[in-house]
């Protein structure tokens, strides 16, 4: 299969050319490790053809030697391979990269936003493993799910004030898995389709997978969202399609107001847009009266909204399993053009989410309980540690979205791993390099962890100061 290429100015886009001729070190070493993140950061995929050494140095302003410079550099790092007649094709090393964290250490991952196992899943785990004679009869996955699952996961729904019943849930691979498929179903290649920015990548990526042109409404980590953006992007682009997160939205936090809801609904059923509500983060609330109702239960009359939930963000997310709440005709359409992409939810990890459904209650209670601490260390260490940056009070979900002060966040994110840590730049989560003064900062590992992972950010955060003053914040612009 042909390599994909990427243009010079979708690349000039995503590196942000003027910083990376704006930093006081060797040029071409900057350029290669801007390029160098867009790849770990997946911004730009493996087997992607880069532009011609001459098109970018043009594109860029920098000369064709530093250019050269910088595709040798990710050659030798393994990051480049250059073929005669296919040019400069980005592939991953065989080893991940390594830091300066000393020998033997594995990196703290900070680019998942991941809670750990609850306890009790061992034990669901050996109940459903009790259960499994029953289902070995069959072929050991369904394209729709479990009857005891879907009616599990309906009443959680009817609980939640939207009446449903398991006829109106498809069980999936997990969240990720349910929004690939509502892509590949509802968007047609150059749709146009509205997205939050700041937003979570992957699904970025699936609606890009499948040719929808991404239209981006900003969502600000204090103000929310830009309601009057919202609305124009429905008038104006008549999108196939609407992906939100309306509760505890990844990365900034936000929840949607119901009169942003009522609005957002409301332009979606004059332009017959589907609206796909991601509810992964939605019932992980660290105070009391932040959660209201699914999205769905405002709708009018004739509006079509998908609500998206798994148990990878609760639980735990080595239980691949998700599901899709939503009308039964447009559910038939999704399962029956479901085998083309897999032929089913394994049966077993059904089992063991059935098993640990009646302790859900519980569990958030739990998770809202460590959360809430670690959210409360994180805001009390980043103020003494880093009095440049700011982070906003978050009231639920996974992560805070984190303002440097100043458009570094590609170079902190690099500087840090070096350090040990991997965590994924603010850009990652936004369109066309945006989001350079943001990181995301989970709040799901224990003190002791966080506590490292802000001492290499601090270390990080040095090794910028040495190479050159990092400019007071400047908060009047934040995005």
């Amino acid at each position: 299969m042909a390599p994909s290429i990427l243009s010079t100015r979708a690349l000039g886009a995503l590196l942000d050319a003027d910083a990376v001729r704006g930093l006081p070190r060797p040029v071409y070493h900057a350029l290669a490790e801007r390029i160098r993140l867009l790849v770990l950061d997946g911004r730009v995929p493996a087997g992607t053809r880069l532009p011609a050494e001459r098109d970018l140095a043009a594109g860029l302003g920098l000369s064709r030697t530093t250019v050269s410079a910088a595709y040798g550099a990710l050659r030798d790092a393994g990051f480049l391979e250059s073929r005669q007649g296919s040019g400069s094709v980005v592939r991953l090393p065989a080893a991940p990269p390594s830091s300066d964290a000393g020998p033997g250490a594995l990196p703290l991952d900070f680019a998942k936003a991941a809670v750990p196992a609850w306890p009790g899943v061992a034990a669901a785990a050996e109940r459903a493993a009790a259960r499994l004679p029953g289902h070995l009869g069959g072929p050991g996955y369904d394209l729709v799910g479990l009857p005891e699952l879907r009616a599990a996961v309906a009443a959680r729904y009817t609980a939640r004030g939207l009446p449903t019943g398991p006829d109106e849930i498809l069980v999936t691979v997990g969240a990720q898995h349910a929004i690939a498929m509502l892509a590949a179903t509802f968007v047609q290649r150059g749709d146009r389709v509205l997205v939050e920015v700041p937003s979570y990548p992957h699904a970025q990526d699936a609606l890009r997978a499948v040719g929808g042109r991404l239209v981006p409404v900003a969502v600000d980590a204090e103000a929310g969202w830009d309601v009057d953006g919202l609305e124009q992007a429905l008038a104006r682009s008549g999108p196939a399609l609407a992906y939100l997160v309306p509760d505890f939205q990844n990365p900034t936090g936000c929840t949607m107001p119901a009169e942003v809801r009522a609005r957002l609904l409301a332009g979606a059923h004059r332009q017959g847009t589907v609206v796909v509500a991601d509810e992964t983060t939605a019932e992980l609330a660290l105070e009391p009266g932040v959660t209201g109702p699914p999205l769905g239960v405002l709708a009018p009359p004739g509006v079509t909204v998908l609500h998206v939930g798994s148990v990878g963000k609760t639980i735990w997310g080595g239980l691949r399993v998700g599901w899709v709440r939503g009308p039964r005709a447009l559910l038939a359409r999704l399962a029956s053009a479901r085998p083309a992409r897999d032929l089913g939810t394994p049966i077993l990890e059904q089992l063991v989410v059935v098993e640990l459904f009646p302790e859900l209650d519980e569990i958030l209670a739990e998770r809202a309980r460590s959360l809430t601490a670690v959210r409360d260390h994180v805001e009390a260490e980043v103020a003494r540690r880093f009095p440049q940056w700011r982070v906003p009070h978050v009231r639920g979900g996974l992560a805070t979205w984190v303002h440097l002060g100043r458009p570094v966040s590609s170079q902190l994110a690099l500087a840090a791993r070096r350090h040990g840590l991997v965590i994924a730049a603010g850009p990652r989560f936004g369109v066309d390099g945006a989001f350079e003064r943001h990181l995301r900062l989970p709040i799901t590992y224990p003190v002791d962890v966080t506590d490292a992972a802000l001492d290499a950010l601090e270390a990080a955060w040095e090794d910028l100061r040495e190479r050159g003053p990092v400019p007071e914040p400047d908060l009047a612009g934040v995005l």
